[in-house]
């Protein structure tokens, strides 16, 4: 794997903010990207960037990773200037607390700010360290002179405005790699890397094979549509780490079942000899609280087997943290898949 390639696709699509709803930016940059590469590409109706590589037609296969990531959403403006909020996914909002934020208007502008407690201050506050941190309970307090929704709302922020979230990215000198949104773009960098294998080296695949870029996962629904002759479809995302997951962050992780039942039982057999074959780290786990695209196109009606795999990654919908070894792994797998 080109190491540099990997790291400057990932710094760049951790830079751009893309909350579920809010993923045209990162789009538009990664078509751009593709297309320098020299492949077709196409953005469907709902957004979602594909990308087609021709080859044989008798066993097409699809590649997918999601470019949304979690956020919060303007809910209501209070009396005193503050911003109420929902959120966009499911981020753990206790590591939200204290966090830097930006806040996009409908109409471009972009203001920074805060993610507090409600009870914000010990020295003010009995219940500072107690409170829980729910919805109700915090607030995002803008860096700008208001203290009261008539000087917020003259700024031009409104309730349905996208909150982002900083992601605090940093790679270490021994190969970590931590930042928040890891799910899933730490996945999308890998498969952006792969399509530049593939192009520098000119390599022809066998099958005919997308790559599919999808921006709803976080809510649901990103790969419930896919193109009807796919046959295979093999999703990218997090692999989960933690209580009797054997997956560590050094490993590919290959999931044989999650919430929406089980895997395709040939695929994850294939997926286990290759990583076999050709000594990639891996594990082969279980998750009971996790759902991916590869379910959202199984509920969605397409004729197709499905698997799932991904890198190792720590803290999942917090402060997240992989390896490089973990990316390595992953790539050497799609690879050898492909192939």
């Amino acid at each position: 794997m080109d190491k540099d390639y990997f790291f400057e696709i990932l710094k760049e699509i951790l830079l751009i903010d893309s909350p579920t709803g809010y993923t045209k930016n990162v789009i538009e940059f990664l078509k751009n990207s593709v297309d320098n590469l020299g492949f077709k590409s196409f953005v469907t109706n709902k957004g979602n960037l594909i990308v087609e590589i021709d080859g044989d037609n008798s066993n097409v296969l699809g590649v997918c990773g999601h470019v949304d990531t979690l956020g919060l959403m303007v809910r209501s403006i209070k009396d005193n200037g503050r911003l109420a909020i929902t959120n966009i996914g499911g981020p753990i909002l206790n590591t939200l607390d204290g966090e830097y934020c930006r806040i996009y208007t409908r109409d471009n502008k972009v203001y920074s700010g805060t993610i507090l407690s409600n009870s914000n201050s010990i020295h003010v506050y009995k219940d500072a360290s107690t409170l829980d941190r729910t919805l109700e309970n915090m607030e995002v307090k803008i860096d700008e002179e208001v203290t009261s929704k008539d000087d917020v709302k003259k700024l031009g922020i409104n309730n349905g405005d996208i909150i982002c979230i900083d992601t605090k990215t940093q790679i270490t000198s021994s190969g970590f790699i931590k930042s928040r949104f890891l799910d899933d773009k730490l996945s999308v960098a890998i498969m952006m890397s792969v399509l530049n294998e593939i192009n520098k080296n000119k390599i022809k695949l066998k099958n005919k094979t997308y790559f599919i870029f999808t921006v709803y996962e976080e809510v649901g629904h990103g790969n419930s549509w896919i193109p009807s002759d796919i046959n295979e479809l093999l999703g990218v995302d997090m692999g989960c780490i933690g209580q009797d997951l054997s997956c560590t962050e050094f490993d590919v992780s290959i999931c044989a079942k999650d919430s929406s039942g089980p895997y395709d039982y040939e695929m994850v057999s294939s997926l286990i000899s290759i990583a076999e074959s050709k000594k990639i780290n891996f594990a082969v786990d279980i998750y009971p609280m996790y759902s991916s695209d590869v379910s959202a196109a199984l509920r969605g009606s397409n004729n197709i087997k499905g698997a799932l795999i991904g890198p190792g990654v720590s803290a999942s919908h917090g402060m997240e943290r992989s390896h490089i070894k973990a990316v390595e792994s992953t790539f050497n797998l799609i690879v050898n898949y492909l192939i």
